[in-house]
């Protein structure tokens, strides 16, 4: 089980000293053992082992909430994190039977056959993506006083998944969380995104078996105050002709407030950076950067929020250590989240603010969504999902897509307005320049 540390944020000092004590969550505690090259992101060439590179980017959302926060710290941080109550369940390595009854479903494999690979990354993935949705779930539902309405689906083509959402909440307009496990054959139309990134790919009679999971999220809360979160982790497999196996895993977290808060901020940050230098020093400054990259609309010259880590075609030093260090991403979306919105619950807003978080939405959901093909993001959002996540692409070229999943991380409202731009020196001003010039917050 996870246990709890503290850790102090510290921030630059300006007009005042700015300290929170953020949580900190005991993460795995493998290292990753160094190489030659540092961190590769991506490899194209096989290796000595036989490991071949992954140059995927299909983009789920998945994170897991941890077992609660406990915090300390000045004003508003210390209310909302000692508030959050810990919601656990067992851990990934425990019984397969007794964890499956904490879940918001029945897992989308059969739990016998759990139980039967039990060792196998495959299982191991799916317990942990089936755990981080019901943490997560439960966090979100504390938090509103809401339900989320679970709905299991299957693909006639292999596999299927359990879309978990809550709508007009007293905190959240919309909120979703899926897990997606789906299997059976490459269509050419994703071979051929995979081979244009360079994936080196030999099929058995032309066919490239595959397996892909992954948990997702996006939350769209009703306060422009409280910022927009979107995660998501993932495992992709395939098989090819000589039985061997590439895989490779995939993540992020990252945030989208409408309004610049650097507490906010510093603690968002602080707790991702805390989970990357438990497996790398130079994992959160890369993946802050890649972050930065992906989620840049370029039509617009500017970036969808204010980033956090996002990474892809993770496959070394080996499966186990790249397991434990997305097992530890996953485990920081609570405490990096939950303690924002708690901080921000009575914050009172006017009609001006409200329109500027639709305008926001609009761009920010274009660029958000979605999990491989269980899909999860509105005018920012909805403008980077809709014209350029690579993720959605491919998710709606396989066939048996579920539609709805999809497109379940689309707010329920949003704005267009022709040639908006805030007037100079306002806080939309601001914030639109940080957008344009992304900026280091810890």
């Amino acid at each position: 089980m996870s246990s709890f540390v503290m850790c102090t944020l510290s921030r630059t000092l300006r007009s005042t000293a700015r300290l929170c004590n953020a949580a900190k969550v005991e993460l795995s505690s493998a290292t990753w053992r160094s190489r030659a090259v540092g961190i590769r992101h991506m490899s194209y060439a096989r290796s000595a082992n036989g490991t071949c590179g992954r140059r995927l980017l299909w983009v789920t959302g998945g994170a897991a909430a941890v077992a609660g926060v406990v915090a300390a710290g000045f004003g508003h941080f210390q209310q909302a994190e000692m508030a959050t109550r810990r919601v656990m369940v067992k851990d990934e390595e425990g019984d397969i039977v007794e964890r499956c009854k904490a879940f918001m479903s029945p897992p989308v494999t059969p739990v016998e056959q759990l139980e039967k690979k039990k060792g196998e990354m495959s299982s191991r993935m799916e317990m942990l993506i089936m755990q981080t949705q019901a943490e997560f779930c439960r966090a979100l539902e504390e938090v509103d006083g809401g339900k989320f309405k679970v709905d299991r689906w299957s693909r006639e083509e292999g596999g299927g998944g359990i879309s978990c959402v809550m709508q007009d909440g007293k905190v959240f307009e919309k909120a979703g969380v899926n897990v997606s496990v789906v299997s059976g054959y490459l269509t050419e139309e994703a071979a051929k995104q995979m081979r244009s990134r360079g994936k080196i790919l030999k099929g058995k009679d032309g066919k490239l078996p595959f397996i892909a999971m992954g948990v997702s999220s996006v939350i769209h809360p009703k306060n422009p105050h409280i910022p927009t979160v979107h995660f998501n982790y993932r495992y992709f497999e395939i098989e090819e002709e000589d039985g061997s196996k590439q895989w490779w895993f995939g993540g992020g977290t990252d945030l989208t407030p409408v309004y610049i808060n650097e507490e906010d901020a510093a603690l968002f940050h602080g707790v991702l950076r805390e989970a990357c230098n438990k497996h790398h020093p130079k994992y959160y400054p890369e993946f802050k950067k890649w972050c930065d990259r992906y989620f840049y609309i370029r039509h617009r010259g500017e970036s969808r929020g204010i980033g956090g880590i996002f990474f892809d075609d993770l496959d070394s030093p080996n499966q186990e250590e790249v397991f434990n260090f997305v097992k530890s991403c996953a485990k920081t979306v609570v405490p990096c989240y939950v303690p924002i919105v708690r901080k921000h619950l009575n914050d009172s807003f006017t009609q001006e603010e409200k329109d500027w978080q639709q305008v926001r939405r609009g761009r920010q959901v274009m660029h958000r969504n979605i999990f491989y093909i269980c899909g999860n993001d509105t005018r920012v959002y909805v403008e980077f999902n809709l014209v350029y996540d690579r993720g959605v692409k491919f998710g709606l070229a396989t066939p048996g897509s579920r539609i709805e999943s999809i497109l379940m991380s689309l707010p329920l409202t949003a704005r267009w307005e022709y040639m908006h731009e805030p007037s100079k020196g306002t806080r939309e001003a601001k914030m639109l320049e940080v957008l344009r010039n992304p900026k280091e917050w810890i």
